[in-house]
């Protein structure tokens, strides 16, 4: 998949611009979503398979944080309604892993840009938020109840612009 063209004059594009906007984010989690299903220790937590509703709704919560629209937060309660998702869940350091691994080989099934830059933003994020999540699924965690959704950016390296 060919990555967008922004010139040296425009501003440094949002991680969720440069990846394709919600087509592609939608794209990559169809596809992450589908490979959580094959495998059964992930699947349960989502009671075997993943709805396209919660696909939708987690393809709104990364565009959001990736630098989109910010409609999780306008339509579907914020991240207290995605803390509350993942209370109780008791996720395994295991699990957190798979979840990564397979969100990383999703992001090359959907051919996402492979430039270094914009796939160390995605996987920084999901490192953050899965270790996060972790630790907010276990039995009496102690949570922040109240937060902003956060707004991942390129951290050290914005996209190479020549």
């Amino acid at each position: 998949m060919r990555r967008p063209i922004f010139s040296a004059m425009t501003e440094t594009p949002t991680v969720h611009d440069w990846g394709g906007g919600r087509p592609a984010f939608r794209r990559w989690l169809d596809a992450f979503y589908d490979l959580v299903e094959d495998d059964p220790e992930l699947a349960r937590l989502f009671g075997g398979t993943v709805s396209a509703e919660h696909r939708d709704h987690v393809t709104t919560w990364w565009c959001e944080v990736m630098g989109g629209p910010a409609d999780y937060t306008a339509h579907h309660g914020g991240y207290e309604h995605m803390l509350a998702h993942h209370r109780g869940l008791a996720i395994t350091p295991e699990l957190r892993l798979r979840f990564v691994t397979l969100l990383s080989k999703a992001a090359d099934l959907a051919e996402l840009p492979a430039d270094p830059e914009f796939r160390a933003a995605l996987m920084g994020y999901a490192e953050w938020g899965t270790r996060l999540a972790q630790q907010n699924s276990q039995p009496g965690a102690a949570v922040v109840e109240h937060a902003p959704v956060p707004c991942w950016g390129w951290g050290v390296a914005p996209p190479y612009q020549p």
